[in-house]
């Protein structure tokens, strides 16, 4: 298997991976960039990758030594940070207790996200606030569902913090199976 995308000045082309062995195989492939994921809830963490927290980061360590071995790119996605369909309001300290071990794995690039498009721009100030405390903004990503019309909102609020990056899709696609009713993606344009 090899990466037959076309090499682009400026462009990163990134492997999603949920474990070590998708790192070999994305390594393999050419692909010098990864991207790996956990929750910020529990129960999300179950129903989506059938793993404790706590197991997910364990095997998120082994990736990270990995990249680092590799030198390749490393950067991870936190879901439900602000709202878990299944366990309601997430408390910011559990987004910070996740977002600061993968932090410690070296990781790069966090990308904080409202998996199921119900946060508001209060909680957004919150959760980024508290993240700020222990890593300049440049470590700090926003994904932002757009289910109930808040996300270019809650962009505002995290840009106002001096968060600049963020997750978009073409024509707002995306979504999770175990996200019930959440809408896609905020859309690029």
């Amino acid at each position: 298997l090899a990466l037959s995308l076309p090499a682009v000045s400026g462009v990163t082309y990134w492997g999603l991976t949920p474990n070590l062995k998708g790192a070999q195989r994305a390594a393999a492939a050419g692909l010098r960039a990864l991207a790996v994921f956990t929750a910020a809830s529990e129960t999300f963490s179950v129903k989506n990758t059938n793993t404790s927290i706590a197991a997910s980061l364990a095997g998120l360590r082994d990736v990270a030594g990995f990249a680092q071995r590799e030198k390749m790119k490393l950067r991870a996605y936190v879901s439900t940070c602000f709202v878990c369909p299944y366990e309601g309001r997430i408390h910011p300290a559990r987004v910070a207790d996740v977002a600061l071990v993968l932090l410690e794995m070296g990781v790069s690039e966090i990308s904080i996200g409202d998996t199921i498009g119900s946060a508001t721009p209060s909680q957004v100030e919150e959760v980024f606030g508290l993240l700020l405390k222990h890593a300049p903004a440049s470590s700090w990503a926003g994904h932002f569902h757009d289910t109930h019309g808040g996300a270019l909102a809650n962009v505002k609020a995290a840009l106002d913090l001096g968060v600049s990056i963020f997750d978009a899709s073409a024509g707002g696609l995306g979504g999770c199976p175990f996200a019930p009713g959440a809408a896609g993606n905020l859309a690029t344009e």
